[in-house]
């Protein structure tokens, strides 16, 4: 099944900790046999009660075997969180350097609010399937192992009670997987939509204040909510059938092991203590198999989540190094595109056969109409894109043939839009080099004509513009994008 494909592969990222997940999965076992021993070491002591016999060695066994339970539970508890909160993170950020590889289509196919989405709930949903996997699933399923034989040894009658019980908890759960798992993946797109408008209509907060679009992303809004809720109503009912029908088996199986084992008590064939240990074998297994059954439910529900977690994980930025690419040796900075061709897949739009050569020192302007290509044009020298046909170089250097981070290392952009980050004016400067000096920020914003109103802002070259620059006029921040573009120093500028 696919979804316990998910589960393995959630598993396969413990692997850089797996002695520590191994040495988890030794003492998840050892609990699921001290809660065995439990039952059986209860039922023997009322036996012993009855017989008039003492009792007390038994008692202290029961004592020590439980107090050994808390302690290692603690410990699993403590071990698992730890490791499962330290791989969320790692993976986090993992996800976000790869997230940050792939190219501006995938961006903006998904959405910055559907990949943020993806990257915080699908490890938050990873930690919790390792959480649940090492400190309740697995001794939950040893248990349950380990109870079937342990049963069918004392009565095979009473342990078949025990038996349809685990068969009406696994059909009910499949009922129910297969009745909400098209629902539940229907749901996580719509969440992802609200989510990817929330961050669109924020982001555009000023957009919606000069058109007056109010009522109108609120009601959007409150469509897509409704839409959520319609659809995610019918899977919860089903699984709230699910806890019904559950807890009507348990309470079933509760009564029919009293009347079974007062009736075989009846005729001598089994002991009172024996009925207890059985009591307590129903009330494990019923313990066990609510954990078992709401960590499936959650997985399943969680499925969607953990697919796209994995979906962009799994892509492959678009513009990747060459096995034998070298780092570019710039000595003139001489351009040339020789009969370079792109086009957009499915589609007509894009560049034909076009040469363009920039000598060294030159500036060389691209003109034309809206659509024309020369945004196209720019993304090629710097690898945004490759060409369908032609080649470009610099300095006699096929850009296919040398590394990504050396080539963008030499191109300094001025982009149409100025692409601001939320943070102070001078690590906006500085992010082609951020180790530069105070002096060499403020030279650059000099150069740029961006000094004397950075001046004038409260805090100066420490003063945070907003997102996107928000606090900025347009101007200034064009000002801050050219500052940028001069404090990095490469020898192509674009």
């Amino acid at each position: 099944m696919d979804v316990l494909k998910l589960y393995w592969r959630s598993l396969t990222l413990l692997a850089p900790e797996r002695a520590l997940a191994i040495g988890l999965a030794a003492a998840n076992v050892a609990l699921a046999v001290v809660a065995l021993a439990e039952p059986i070491l209860f039922g023997h002591v009322v036996d012993t009660l009855s017989k008039g016999e003492g009792a007390l060695p038994l008692i202290g066994a029961w004592a020590g075997i439980g107090l050994f339970g808390i302690v290692a539970g603690v410990a699993v508890s403590t071990f698992a969180d730890r490791m499962a909160h330290r791989r969320r993170l790692a993976l986090l950020a993992e996800a976000f350097e790869h997230a940050l590889t792939l190219p501006p289509a995938y961006h903006a196919s998904r959405g910055s609010g559907a990949v943020a989405s993806t990257i915080n709930w699908g490890t938050e949903n990873l930690f919790w399937v390792w959480l649940r996997a090492l400190r309740e699933q697995l001794a939950a399923a040893v248990s349950i192992v380990l109870l079937v034989p342990t049963a069918i040894g004392m009565d095979w009658r009473m342990a078949v009670i025990l038996a349809i019980l685990t068969a009406c908890y696994f059909l009910l759960n499949v009922i129910a997987v297969r009745k909400t798992s098209a629902g539940q993946r229907k749901a996580e797109d719509i969440r992802y939509d609200v989510s990817s408008r929330i961050v669109d209509t924020v982001g555009n907060v000023t957009v919606v204040q000069s058109f007056t679009r109010f009522a109108d992303e609120i009601a959007e809004m409150r469509r897509l909510t409704g839409k959520l809720l319609a659809t995610q109503y019918p899977v919860l009912t089903w699984w709230a059938i699910l806890i019904v029908l559950q807890r009507s088996a348990a309470t079933i199986t509760m009564v029919a092991i009293f009347a079974v084992g007062a009736l075989l008590a009846s005729r001598g064939e089994m002991t009172v203590g024996e009925i207890v240990s059985f009591v307590g074998f129903a009330s494990l297994l019923i313990s066990r198999l609510d954990t078992v059954s709401g960590f499936f439910t959650s997985l399943y529900s969680n499925a969607p989540t953990l697919r796209d977690y994995f979906g962009l994980m799994d892509s492959r930025p678009a513009i990747v190094d060459q096995p034998h690419a070298k780092a570019l040796v710039v000595r003139a900075a001489e351009v040339r595109y020789e009969d370079v061709s792109f086009h957009y897949p499915g589609t007509s739009q894009g560049i034909s056969d076009v040469g363009i050569h920039v000598a060294p020192g030159r500036t060389v302007a691209i003109v034309g109409p809206t659509g024309s290509g020369k945004s196209t044009t720019v993304s090629l020298l710097q690898r945004l894109r490759a060409p369908d046909a032609g080649r470009i170089t610099i300095d006699g250097q096929d850009l296919a043939d040398v590394t990504l981070a050396s080539l963008r290392r030499e191109i300094a952009v001025v982009f149409q839009e100025a692409h601001l980050f939320n943070r102070s004016i001078a690590d906006n400067i500085r992010i082609g080099r951020p180790t530069a000096t105070d002096a060499e920020v403020e030279h650059a914003a000099r150069l740029a004509e961006a000094h004397e109103f950075v001046m004038q802002k409260p805090g100066g070259y420490g003063f945070v513009i907003g997102e996107r620059g928000a606090s900025l006029s347009g101007g200034e921040r064009q000002r801050i994008a050219i500052a940028r573009a001069i404090l990095k120093d490469s020898t192509i500028l674009v």
